[in-house]
């Protein structure tokens, strides 16, 4: 192994120079050397040749600005920077130890919430960095699916750290994706569009393969993100505003205003696609993406039965059924599709509070000011 103070022997050849076959044979030219050719210059990146995907532009070059909404979500991230350990889990420990502190089935809300962020996080991490990433050609929208992931590694994070709080059996939170029916049965329906996208065989530029990545973006933006996340956002935040486990609660309103711009970018980079790709967003296309919205409600309505038997908090699992469809129908606008569920409303009004899923399109464009690191979140 190389040591600093090791004495370097040079090579009887230095390596940029260059060897003359025949210098045996011939003697040296007296002619000077023909000048270099002055090497090609690449032409500017200009803004027309920038697109989301299959761009020919340098993705080394930032700028000029194409897609400023990309660059505007990367800047809002940052400002919103938050670790877990700013939290304190004081008091979320001392009503855990407290055998009256929560109910068996409040007890059961925290379980299984854990023990499906534990995991989903980590997928939608694995599925920016080995996926979503290498197919994008827009720096702009790069530079924030780095932040993105980033953040996802802050929600693992923050999931662990309630785990180890509470002194959870971490085999048993860290494995519910496995061994629950019904995560696992959400991860299983996630696990094959990570997998189109991490394929290192997977190419775009045709229109099956372009297809295949815009369905996988608009599962992850439209079902896993804004679908499957909000069961375990309102039961845990429910908790919050009964004054129990508010550790936990006030990470995952951080969480939830993480994801929701998470969410937000997604549907952006979609609508964007679908603008520079119009030929992608064919009637058999969108019926399918239609299905695969459905798929996740049927998915996501069957975790809150799993989770609330006999309702807790004032919550039961007829009223999530309610507020899935509400979701589902305001994801289906924003991406161009007819609403799945007519008349769907939310029958959580406090959660609009936390962020008014009719606000989200401009929720996090307006002032950074507005969405700032630091400071506890009043629960009042």
């Amino acid at each position: 192994m190389l040591q600093f103070e090791d004495t370097l022997i040079p090579s009887a050849r230095p390596a940029l120079q260059p060897v003359l076959a025949d210098a045996g044979r011939h003697a040296p030219s007296s002619r000077p050397p023909a000048p270099a050719a002055a090497p090609e210059v690449a032409s500017r990146v200009r803004i027309e040749d920038k697109r989301v995907i299959n761009g020919a532009a340098d993705v080394n070059q930032l700028v000029p600005f194409k897609y400023k909404w990309a660059w505007e979500k990367y800047l809002a991230g940052c400002a919103n920077h938050w670790m877990p350990q700013e939290v304190s889990m004081s008091r979320d420990i001392a009503t855990w130890k407290d055998p009256g502190g929560l109910t068996e089935d409040e007890r059961l809300v925290v379980k299984r919430n854990l023990g499906f962020f534990v995991t989903a996080d980590s997928l939608a991490a694995n599925n920016i960095v080995l996926g979503t990433y290498r197919h994008i050609t827009a720096p702009e929208c790069r530079q924030y699916l780095l932040r993105q992931a980033f953040e996802e590694a802050i929600h693992t994070h923050a999931y662990q750290y309630i785990v180890e709080s509470l002194g959870l059996d971490e085999s048993e939170i860290f494995n519910a994706y496995h061994e629950v029916t019904s995560i696992r049965d959400k991860d299983q329906f996630l696990i094959p569009f990570i997998e189109t996208l991490t394929d290192p065989e997977f190419k775009t530029g045709t229109l099956e393969n372009d297809q295949k990545l815009l369905r996988s973006l608009i599962v992850f933006s439209c079902v896993m993100e804004g679908l499957f996340f909000y069961v375990g956002f309102v039961q845990i935040l429910a908790l919050g505003r009964q004054n129990k486990m508010t550790g936990a609660a006030e990470q995952y309103q951080y969480i939830l205003r993480d994801e929701s711009m998470h969410c937000n970018f997604g549907i952006d980079l979609v609508n964007t696609i679908k603008l520079e790709n119009p030929h992608l967003w064919t009637p058999e296309f969108r019926d399918e993406i239609r299905s695969l919205i459905q798929k996740g409600v049927e998915l996501e309505y069957r975790y809150a039965e799993d989770t609330m038997p006999r309702g807790v908090l004032g919550l039961n699992a007829p009223m999530f059924k309610e507020y899935l469809r509400f979701v589902a129908n305001r994801r289906c606008q924003q991406i161009g599709l007819d609403t799945l569920y007519p008349g769907a409303t939310n029958p959580f009004p406090w959660m609009a509070e936390m962020i008014d899923l009719k606000k989200e399109k401009n929720f996090f464009e307006t002032r950074v000011i507005e969405y700032q690191t630091g400071g506890a979140l009043s629960w009042d």
